[in-house]
């Protein structure tokens, strides 16, 4: 089959729709269960996928089903307990092995083919299967958690009842939300809002 060219991701999303600010493939995956599931369709996944940067825009992934939606899901769920669990010191076997096992499968095999304008471009081999995309999501993040640096970095938002997590890399690790936008924006709003009652208060 020929070549998939990838072409550049899209917008960035707007708040709490389909997110990819947490700094790895895998967190942003985690972020697509808040405030509500985000996955609903294949055409919501599939456009997950574009964002993600695992396939191009024009990919068709012609034979994806809802069974692609309840395989994305399901690595989801272990994914959190191993982040989670790595966070409270709380280990995940039976999680860990479930993505050790997805990790097995060969991801989408990249290639660089060039672009009408002479330019070398990232492209797929070929429009891969659920398995090879579920690996390329497991592998992200057996290389993060199996990274004492980058594991290091991994913070939860501080956002009121956000669960999503992030990498801080930041200078200084000072970054306190998983969105300044978002929950940072919010915060500062409840922070003036506090102010105010207080000083109609005094």
């Amino acid at each position: 089959m020929a070549a998939v060219p990838t072409g550049p991701h899209p917008p960035a999303p707007a708040p709490y729709e389909l997110r990819f600010d947490s700094g790895r493939l895998c967190l942003d995956l985690l972020a697509t269960a808040h405030p509500d599931e985000r996955l609903t369709s294949p055409d919501l996944l599939h456009a997950w996928l574009v964002g993600a940067g695992l396939v191009p825009g024009a990919a068709a992934l012609g034979d994806r089903s809802p069974a692609w939606l309840a395989a994305f899901r399901e690595l989801r769920g272990h994914v959190a307990q191993l982040v989670r669990g790595e966070l409270s010191g709380r280990p995940a076997p039976a999680a860990l092995e479930r993505v050790n096992l997805l990790a097995r499968a060969a991801p989408p095999a990249p290639r660089a083919v060039r672009a009408a304008d002479g330019t070398l471009v990232r492209s797929l081999h070929i429009e891969p299967d659920c398995p090879a995309l579920l690996a390329a999501v497991a592998r992200d993040a057996v290389d993060l958690l199996t990274d004492p640096a980058v594991r290091g970095a991994l913070r939860p938002c501080e956002g009121d009842n956000c669960p999503i997590i992030y990498l801080d890399m930041s200078r200084g690790r000072r970054r306190r939300w998983c969105s300044s936008e978002v929950c940072g924006n919010r915060e500062r709003v409840a922070r003036h809002r506090r102010r105010a009652a207080a000083l109609a208060r005094a």
